[in-house]
């Protein structure tokens, strides 16, 4: 699913609502995920999942075009673990 498909989808569940207010709920929602997370503090939906940040130590990568080795900072990266109930609907 992509954005313009979740707008959809909401606008057709809240008939009440405008096209301009569906999206700024999802501003919002996903802004809020995204500022939690850049702060380095954990995002948890219950029945959905958790969203949060692990750290990824500094490497050696390889460029692909020539082969030459570079060098790779340590970083933060997204982290999203389902939760139960949305584990066990895929697995039904």
């Amino acid at each position: 699913m992509i954005r313009s498909e979740l707008l959809q989808a909401m606008a057709t569940d809240n008939p009440e609502l405008r096209a301009e207010e569906v999206e700024q709920v999802v501003d919002i929602f996903f802004d809020q995920i995204a500022e939690r997370l850049a702060e380095g503090g954990r995002v948890e939906l219950r029945g959905f999942g958790a969203f949060s940040t692990r750290e990824r130590e500094a490497r050696t990568g390889r460029n692909p075009r020539s082969g030459e080795a570079v060098s790779v900072p340590s970083k933060r990266v997204p982290y999203f673990k389902p939760g139960k109930e949305i584990r066990e609907r895929l697995n039904k």
